[in-house]
């Protein structure tokens, strides 16, 4: 979670949304509705001290904002352009635009010791299936923090509903509580059918946040 917040605020929210209660204070606690009890963030290890948790969005940010190597430009044909042939102040811009990324290319091809056509062939398919292997794992990481975010959801439901399930099968004959609360009990069971395929006993949602917090890790190139 904590990594799919960009500030503290909405790392509160998203909490709120979860259905955990927050009670501010010299230390942060949170408490699932159906828990009695607050716990405080620090307890769960050093990493989720307040000020900690707060760092951690902090350093997600500069991450993300950390300056992308510019790529180098594609060279514009000065033959075939029509703008080239319709503007001198376009044909002048493109004809330094050429000899700028002529000159990048240079240094490019310097800088990674390619000396053949033959190596700059390597090179370029060397990258793009490093490219692909990168996009490759991406979704895969993607894929695996969608399953994590729904089985989130399962046990946020699964942990909502479990009293009103309880009352319902404790008098499975009481007609006019099935019929009031039949759309919770039908959440209920389908999100318990859905974690059982899974998973032997609920999954923690502590577990699981710590899961998608490491994935988003993984998955900044």
């Amino acid at each position: 979670m904590i990594k799919q917040s960009k500030d503290w605020d909405e790392f509160l929210r998203k909490m709120a949304e979860l259905g955990y209660e927050i009670k501010h204070g010299k230390h942060i606690a949170f408490k699932p509705k159906d828990k009695p009890r607050f716990t405080r963030a620090k307890t769960i290890g050093e990493d989720y001290t307040e000020e900690r948790l707060k760092e951690r969005i902090a350093e997600r940010e500069t991450i993300k904002t950390l300056p992308v190597k510019k790529r180098i430009g594609n060279i514009i044909d000065m033959n075939t352009n029509a703008k080239v042939k319709e503007s001198k102040g376009y044909e002048y811009w493109a004809t330094k635009h050429n000899l700028n990324t002529m000159a990048e290319s240079v240094i490019f091809i310097r800088e990674h010791g390619i000396k053949s056509v033959q190596q700059l062939d390597e090179f370029i398919q060397k990258s793009a299936n490093e490219r692909q292997n990168l996009q490759d794992k991406i979704k895969a990481i993607d894929k695996e923090m969608e399953l994590l975010s729904t089985t989130m959801e399962q046990v946020h439901t699964v942990k909502k509903y479990r009293q009103c399930y309880k009352e319902y099968k404790a008098n499975p004959s009481n007609r006019a509580f099935f019929e009031e609360y039949k759309a919770q009990i039908t959440l209920y069971e389908n999100a318990l059918s859905e974690l059982k395929k899974t998973y032997s006993k609920l999954p923690n949602s502590k577990d699981i946040l710590d899961k998608l917090d490491k994935l988003q890790e993984k998955r900044i190139p």
